[in-house]
């Protein structure tokens, strides 16, 4: 049953209407005053508010005006027993969903109640596919009030118009893949497919096919003609994420296709012509890929004609409190979840080494953890960052530890730090990806 906040000072009025709600199906919750109805408000989280306009203390457009700073989103209904058009009109300025003059019909009420709340979830449901729509096509979790990022984010729309090949770079977690997006909905091309590929998660001996597609019978498993990101991708954008694990001999393909844009199936004898927009990114500095002799630097050049570089969390803590608020709502927090001040200076003194996407896990462990409606900083569970000792990088516990779980952790922290990626976890551990995958399989840990 929804619940109706009813707010009016004439109490056999107010009886009459409570009991017409009852029973048209509602839940009432009746105060007689302005300021009561307001601390009902905060207290029972209505679905509608009814209310009349002259309450004594607080009069009903006041409410109207305060409730809808706090809840834009609950429908107000304003009746009167002075009705006039310069009213009705304030009233519906200050948000009000109609404006009901005394005396009223009983039904009229109910049926304002009822219209009230199927507009109510027809707008959250235009607003939640709204949001899903910015997500999957790359506008959520892009505004900011960082004054590099914004001049990162015209940057990128304005190249969205041009055909130009991108590269960008920057940490794992910051959002590279969702910057793409944007630029693809916001280029010509925003009709055709956005094909993604993370270079980095196809085995090698895989990629070329993945990438250029294969004709039937190319090779063992081979079972059916099959369609490379190339040519799906073909009138769009390809977005390549961790285009510096791809290996010498498949670079050298690669910058053929940029240069000659066909593709040749494996196994096939034709090359087959496509219009694909490069989109590439790397969290590896490949400058020092190039002097190491591990990436081409001729394919560098052609890849990065307008190189975008996306800054770490660490640097742009102030967008924190609107990321926050775009994460409780992406994770269907309850309307009244909200961090505490607390709660965001303690996110605020956070360094971040996962990025976006560790603040975004964080988000949802709080409202999983959370102690009431309002986060508290001792709701946020955050890793305590290592201690740097005369002995070493960590502190050994006086009861001792286990070097296997240590290990062990420290494996899976670095799996999770880099979304899975085996190769950059291994550099954030600082071993070779053979020796991390020996671990993986001693350790049985599930990949």
């Amino acid at each position: 049953m929804k619940t109706v906040l009813l707010i009016d000072d004439d109490a056999s009025l107010r009886r009459v209407t409570e009991y017409n709600l009852s029973q048209g199906g509602f839940t009432v919750v009746a105060a007689s005053s302005g300021q009561e109805g307001l601390d009902l408000f905060s207290k029972v989280q209505p679905d509608i508010v009814v209310t009349d306009v002259q309450l004594g203390d607080v009069d009903g457009l006041e409410v109207l005006k305060q409730i809808k700073e706090k809840k834009p989103d609950i429908p107000v209904i304003i009746i009167t027993a002075f009705g006039s058009i310069e009213l009705a009109v304030r009233a519906m300025h200050l948000g009000a969903f109609t404006f009901i003059a005394k005396p009223f019909d009983r039904d009229a009420l109910r049926l304002s109640c009822v219209k009230a709340l199927e507009m109510n979830k027809l707008h959250r449901r235009t607003r939640n596919l709204t949001e899903e729509i910015n997500r999957l096509t790359g506008a959520a979790g892009m505004e900011t009030v960082n004054t590099a990022m914004a001049e990162l984010l015209q940057t990128a729309l304005k190249v969205a118009e041009s055909t130009a090949t991108v590269l960008i770079t920057g940490e794992s977690g910051t959002g590279k893949e969702v910057l793409a997006r944007l630029i693809h909905r916001h280029s010509p091309r925003r009709k055709e497919p956005f094909i993604g590929v993370n270079c980095a998660a196809i085995p090698q001996n895989l990629i070329e096919s993945e990438l250029f597609g294969h004709v039937k019978g190319a090779f063992t498993g081979a079972i059916k003609d099959h369609q490379g990101r190339f040519q799906r991708a073909d009138g769009g954008t390809l977005f390549l994420d961790e285009i510096g694990e791809l290996q010498l001999e498949m670079q050298v393909k690669f910058l053929r296709v940029l240069q000659e844009k066909k593709v040749e199936l494996v196994g096939g004898q034709q090359e087959e012509e496509v219009d694909v927009r490069i989109i590439a990114a790397s969290n590896r500095n490949l400058q020092d890929a190039i002097g190491k002799g591990a990436f081409r630097e001729d394919l560098y050049y052609r890849l990065s004609v307008i190189p975008l570089h996306l800054p770490p969390l660490r640097e742009r803590k102030d967008d924190i409190p609107a990321l926050v608020s775009h994460f409780l709502k992406k994770h269907d927090a309850p309307p009244e979840v909200s961090f505490s001040p607390e709660g965001l200076r303690k996110l605020q003194g956070y360094d971040w080494p996962g990025n976006i996407r560790e603040l975004q896990n964080v988000v949802e462990r709080s409202i999983i953890l959370r102690s009431g409606p309002e986060i508290s900083a001792q709701d946020i569970l955050l890793p305590e960052s290592g201690k740097q000792s005369s002995t070493g990088i960590f502190q050994l516990p006086s009861g001792g530890i286990s070097l296997e779980e240590v290990e062990k952790s420290l494996i899976e922290q670095a799996l999770s730090q880099a979304d899975g990626n085996r190769s950059q976890a291994a550099r954030l551990l600082q071993i070779p990806r053979h020796v991390l995958i020996y671990r993986l399989e001693k350790f049985a840990i599930a990949q």
